[in-house]
């Protein structure tokens, strides 16, 4: 039996968003996935009654405390020992659940993700993902999108073993191309940091395909892991989710492409280099995106990519 622990509390519409969110994950999950809800026990209870939803599809872990958006991340992770987060976090590190997923306070899950399960061994820093499409209907995936803006060149240079990992595990890519984003593709361009970090990389035990540019990213021809700093990251990720929205605007009909560059389709960004799956998804997350974030959650627990991250940094 897997066990998927999600923050009841966690996102600017909790607990609504995200208990609709885990019944509509009862859809999608393996038959052997139990959802554990951490939070206001009553206010889960009531949502549920409302569904018609039975309350023993889940498991609740009653909480009384929330850590809000706008709470500095690690002292109201100290002070607040029964939010939903830090009860999460308790059960992850015992084993009552396989993975914690949330879309509450990214500072609060990032705090838990350093001090409760801590880095693998030989990260130097972990890292927050975010899965790309791609035109021909593939996935790629882009690190770093938030966590580290400035980054030293062996730490992008794990980022690309980090990376490559996670798309030959979870997104099943055999043999992943790992490629570093710069303002162009020969070796001699960028700044001081990824020229270093090319050189380091072209020597990896990865399959490292040298540098893309930005037009390159979408397209999936050349690279399956784009490596770059959590400023560049995060840049090019919010004005890819601009896409979506921006094309409803205009009536842009459905498209399979920019469909997927609605952020509900993926959920949520994965925490590389920890030693437990955890998820992180936006914090104005719908139920739908919800449900994509708790299957996410599944196919990283599946995927046993906290064991074969660990073999890869021996």
């Amino acid at each position: 039996m897997l066990r998927l622990g999600v923050d009841a509390m966690g996102g600017d519409y909790a607990p609504e968003a995200a208990v609709m969110g885990a019944i509509q994950a009862l859809d999608c999950v393996g038959e052997d996935v139990r959802i554990v809800l951490f939070g206001d026990k009553a206010a889960i209870e009531g949502i549920l009654d409302r569904e018609g939803c039975a309350h023993d599809k889940f498991d609740i872990v009653p909480t009384t405390e929330v850590i809000e958006m706008g709470d500095h991340p690690a002292q109201a992770f100290k002070q607040k020992q029964n939010s939903s987060i830090v009860v999460g976090y308790g059960y992850l590190k015992a084993g009552k659940i396989d993975g914690f997923a949330s879309a509450g306070s990214t500072g609060a899950m990032m705090v838990g993700a350093m001090f409760v399960t801590k880095a693998i061994e030989g990260v130097i820093r972990p890292s927050i993902s975010s899965p790309i499409p791609v035109v021909d209907g593939r996935t790629a995936l882009m690190l770093d999108v938030g966590l580290n803006v400035d980054c030293r060149p062996d730490v992008l240079q794990q980022y690309g073993l980090l990376g490559s990992v996670y798309a030959e595990t979870v997104l099943g890519i055999e043999n992943p191309r790992v490629a570093l984003l710069n303002i162009g593709e020969e070796s001699t361009k960028g700044n001081l940091t990824s020229r270093e970090a090319y050189e380091l990389m072209k020597n990896s035990s990865y399959n490292f395909v040298g540098n893309i540019e930005g037009k390159h990213v979408f397209s999936g021809r050349v690279a399956d892991v784009i490596v770059c700093d959590g400023f560049v990251g995060n840049v090019l990720l919010k004005a890819a989710e601009s896409f979506y929205p921006i094309g409803q605007a205009l009536g842009v009909g459905s498209n399979p492409f920019f469909d997927k560059l609605n952020y509900e389709f993926f959920g949520g960004t994965p925490v590389l280099g920890v030693n437990a799956p955890i998820i992180i998804g936006h914090g104005c997350s719908s139920p739908k995106a919800i449900a994509a974030m708790i299957k996410q959650t599944e196919s990283t627990v599946r995927a046993n990519f906290t064991d074969r991250l660990r073999e890869a940094f021996k």
